[in-house]
């Protein structure tokens, strides 16, 4: 192979190396979790198991844009919580079913910022939690800016009545309101489809109360999205903890 050539493939490594990302996964639970990841790519074929402890990192490339979960009770033909499909372990490109708590991000979006959240919009299984790594961001000073976002809460034990999913050994996920009843002003749908029409109703307050940080319900942008940025032209990284 001659120089050129030799050079061009380094230029073209170090390319592939500055245009990602990286997300560090960890499980602080008591149990073992299957991690769902769902967007416009699906790395690791969207989806890995994490033991009591363990940890796993996973590359992003610039500009994706998903979601990500903790599948809880797998085994068999299905996850009791999250599953994509038959207890499979790669989601390849299936989402998790509700209820359950979901990381958000879009990396490399407007002014070149990344915009995250934990969402319990679609119902609560796990504490979760999302922050960026130390020494890959920087933003502006404020609660929403590089900060972590999360809910640590265990919502299952103050789930309200007629919310609550049963699983081996009792409570294992807490419906949303919409999930559970289907009233349009619960799901933000048809006539209460605009932030004057779908307020913070009473079973959102519910989750908002034991996680301020987390999406609520569909309205809750202005409390709920954190924004940020790689530093020193690296491409920034994060750390998502469950039940931590």
């Amino acid at each position: 192979m001659n120089k050129i050539a030799m050079k061009s493939l380094v230029f073209l490594a170090l390319v592939a190396v500055c245009s990602g990302h990286r997300i560090h996964y960890r499980n602080n639970c008591n149990k073992e979790i299957w991690v769902g990841i769902l967007g416009n790519s699906n790395p690791d074929q969207g989806g890995f198991k994490l033991f009591h402890g363990q940890s796993h990192s996973v590359n992003f490339p610039a500009h994706w844009s998903g979601r990500m979960w903790g599948r809880t009770g797998c085994g068999g033909s299905r996850c009791e919580t999250g599953d994509c499909g038959g207890g499979r372990l790669h989601c390849n490109g299936a989402g998790g079913v509700p209820p359950v708590t979901l990381a958000e991000i879009t990396f490399d979006g407007a002014g070149n910022q990344d915009f995250y959240d934990i969402s319990l919009v679609d119902g609560f299984n796990l504490p979760m939690s999302m922050r960026p790594r130390a020494g890959t961001t920087e933003g502006q000073s404020g609660a929403y800016y590089c900060s972590s976002a999360g809910c640590y809460t265990n919502v299952n034990a103050i789930c309200p009545s007629g919310m609550q999913l049963y699983g081996t050994g009792g409570v294992v996920a807490c419906k949303s309101a919409c999930l559970a009843f289907g009233n349009p002003e619960y799901c933000c749908s048809g006539a209460h489809n605009t932030p004057q029409t779908c307020p913070n109703f009473s079973y959102a307050q519910t989750f908002k109360n034991a996680c301020p940080q987390a999406y609520s319900y569909a309205y809750d942008d202005h409390k709920s999205t954190f924004t940020c940025r790689g530093a020193g032209g690296r491409q920034s990284e994060y750390d998502v903890v469950f039940c931590g």
